[in-house]
């Protein structure tokens, strides 16, 4: 009898990385039923999973109630939040328990949270406007506090923040403005295509993994090497520039400028994931099933250009 994985945000980029990556893989689809949780089944994102095989089902991380059939009898879940969705670290926190709670009592086995460094520790305060990276750092100590076995998954930066910060000007010439150093180096991460790719390892060998921490990303790029891939790419030159801080968070909405300025900070000063990043990423990459979306890839996938 195959096991059950339920998989929360299974329509969005990572949930459903995850959930179609187990449903697609000759092995692991017959060892795992796929339980796919969404707030609308209907949605032509659900209708799709359920073709390929999965489970869907209704549930809300805010609805605590919601959770207990979802995770019913499930041996591992695959939990992720959405921090963007409603910008307040309370809500992010709750749901993220509320995931924890809920396999908790279910008696889950394996509880695979999508993560993300505490910057404000890591920094040692340096950077304290961050709850998007904090809260899921809390979530984690809170899981692992009440018992579960806990694995973690950690997105670097997604391509999509590239394609939104490329921007082509009246004058047909393409331009890119961030305010970090040409050398600076961001650790770029395909969530839709290649989340599944790293769960798929952890769960061929959930033992080993519990308790240890995964660096998602395929490699850390700098901004000459963004540069110089466009121009590879689409034979289009890509004019950078440099601004301050205060220029920056001027082109923003002003509930995420400041937050977004210090993501920033936190990639050209502290590697994102801190100083072991490098080392963290090989060791981490060693269970992929498969093969990550480059920076070539991606940039070739945002067009036309």
């Amino acid at each position: 009898m195959s096991k059950i994985i339920t998989v929360f945000g299974a329509t969005g980029n990572q949930g459903g990385s995850v959930a179609k990556s187990i449903l697609q893989d000759s092995k692991l689809s017959k060892e795992y039923t796929v339980r796919a949780v969404t707030r609308d089944p209907s949605k032509p994102a659900g209708q799709e999973l359920q073709k390929l095989g999965a489970q869907v089902v209704k549930a809300d991380l805010s609805d605590k109630a919601s959770l207990g059939s979802a995770v019913e009898g499930a041996y591992a879940v695959f939990a992720v939040t959405n921090y963007w969705e409603s910008c307040s670290p309370e809500t992010e926190y709750s749901q993220g328990t509320n995931a924890a709670d809920a396999a908790k009592a279910a008696g889950v086995k394996l509880f695979i949270w999508s993560s993300l460094p505490h910057v404000g520790k890591l920094t040692n305060g340096a950077l304290p406007n961050m709850p998007h990276f904090d809260k899921k750092a809390d979530i984690e100590s809170y899981a692992k506090s009440i018992g579960l076995s806990v694995v973690c998954v950690l997105p670097g930066a997604f391509y999509s923040a590239l394609k939104m910060g490329i921007q082509k000007g009246p004058d047909g010439n393409y331009g890119l403005a961030w305010p970090i150093a040409r050398t600076a180096t961001l650790p770029f991460f395909s969530p839709e295509q290649d989340t599944g790719k790293y769960v798929l390892g952890i769960l061929s060998d959930p033992a080993s993994s519990v308790g240890k921490s995964y660096l998602e990303t395929t490699a850390f790029y700098s901004v000459e090497d963004v540069l110089a891939t466009f121009q590879k790419v689409t034979g289009n030159k890509l004019n950078y520039s440099q601004l301050d801080g205060d220029t920056f968070k001027s082109f923003l909405p002003p509930f995420m400028a400041q937050e977004l300025l210090e993501t920033m900070y936190l990639m050209e000063r502290y590697q994102y994931y801190g100083p072991e990043a490098a080392k963290g990423l090989a060791e981490s990459q060693k269970i992929v099933v498969g093969k990550l979306t480059t920076l070539e890839e991606a940039i070739k996938g945002m067009g036309p250009w």
